[in-house]
């Protein structure tokens, strides 16, 4: 069991990227919308924690400012190994700050950070599919080169545990 800690976007941006989702689902590419539990929402991850204490995680995530809402610009699409395909919102400065500071921040209370999360190894990303195969490319390609360059805007912020779904809002945007 992991705990990620996530931007969620406002209503507009769920729907559109929801959409994405359906439409990749509609051609036999699997997405979030099918995935594991089937609770996913369409997020971005600062940081997935391998262990953690969530009272601590949550109480000290609640030190930090509001960042407030942030708009993400994403213009392209890209892959990792073994199949994960997603959108690549630009990192301005201010996103890779905050997601700096997350991370500080958690595993200055003894959270485990993933090593795919540390700042400067970190990829921005808002998954498509977390299992594309390699046929699968060009019709997600096509797919999404139909909607970009997607302005999406983050409105909260939330613990996910990865494993069941499960939400944890928390107060503020960080």
């Amino acid at each position: 069991m992991a705990l990620a800690v996530c931007l969620v976007f406002d209503a507009a941006a769920r729907r559109a990227l929801q959409q994405l989702w359906a439409r990749l689902e509609d051609l036999g590419v699997p997405t979030l919308l099918t995935h594991t539990h089937g609770r996913h929402v369409p997020h971005l991850s600062y940081a997935v924690l391998r262990s953690y204490d969530v009272e601590d995680v949550t109480a000290a995530l609640a030190t930090l400012p509001d960042g407030g809402p942030l708009t993400l610009y994403s213009d392209a699409l890209g892959a990792f190994r073994r199949g994960r395909v997603w959108l690549s919102p630009a990192p301005t400065a201010d996103l890779l700050r905050r997601q700096q500071r997350v991370v500080d921040t958690v595993t200055a209370v003894g959270a485990d950070l993933h090593k795919h999360y540390r700042p400067g190894v970190w990829t921005p990303h808002l998954t498509l599919s977390p299992r594309a195969r390699l046929e699968d490319l060009p019709r997600v390609a096509a797919v999404v080169y139909d909607v970009l360059p997607l302005e999406t805007v983050v409105s909260g912020a939330a613990l996910i545990d990865t494993t069941t779904g499960e939400r944890r809002p928390l107060r503020r945007v960080p």
